[in-house]
């Protein structure tokens, strides 16, 4: 067995021709969040994955074998729930609420622009679809969010300086009752 102790997030820094020998491995979130497991890798290796403690892998990261060779960690489909905002019934506020209740219940949740991954669970999906919200289950690729203290993946190195002049954003002075009492649109973009 051959070991992984050392990652390289997202192969920064590392040239395409070495990417391209790279051999891979396919994980699911379950393995991607621990920190010392056994994979088979796409040229058969068995290999020993020894991280630091809480280190999370995500799609893209590269791993360094002890013999030098690189190895390209691949997020797995898996089963998720997709849970996309209803165009009939719904509002534009709809899907950030969702993220929002979902966040204060500790589950992890992919977060895109119009859509959001989660594992299954038939209790969350009741409870979105209640929120007028359209839930399915497919095979994907799942990448949460990255926790507020998750080190080495800021965004996935994507650092941008937001200029905030021209608008308010209103922090720290409204309430925590977020329930369908009245218009919650503040800006109209």
């Amino acid at each position: 067995m051959q070991i992984v102790n050392k990652l390289i997030a997202q192969g920064r820094g590392l040239a395409p021709a070495l990417l391209k020998r790279a051999t891979a491995v396919e994980l699911g979130w379950d393995l991607r969040q621990k920190s010392r497991f056994d994979a088979v890798d796409s040229a058969g290796r068995l290999l020993g994955f020894f991280l630091p403690r809480g280190a999370v892998l995500r799609g893209g990261d590269v791993g360094v074998v002890e013999d030098g060779s690189l190895v390209l960690v691949k997020a797995a489909p898996q089963p998720v729930l997709v849970v996309r905002a209803c165009p009939e019934h719904g509002t534009p506020a709809d899907l950030p609420r969702a993220a929002y209740h979902l966040g204060n219940r500790h589950v992890a949740v992919e977060v895109q622009a119009d859509v959001l991954q989660l594992e299954p669970d038939p209790v969350l999906a009741e409870m979105l679809r209640r929120r007028h919200l359209i839930v399915t289950e497919t095979l994907a690729p799942f990448e949460p969010e990255g926790g507020a203290y998750e080190g080495g993946h800021a965004a996935h190195g994507h650092l941008h300086g937001h200029a905030h002049e021209g608008h308010d954003h209103g922090h720290g002075h409204h309430g925590h009752d977020h329930g369908d009492h009245g218009d919650h649109s503040h800006h109209d973009h």
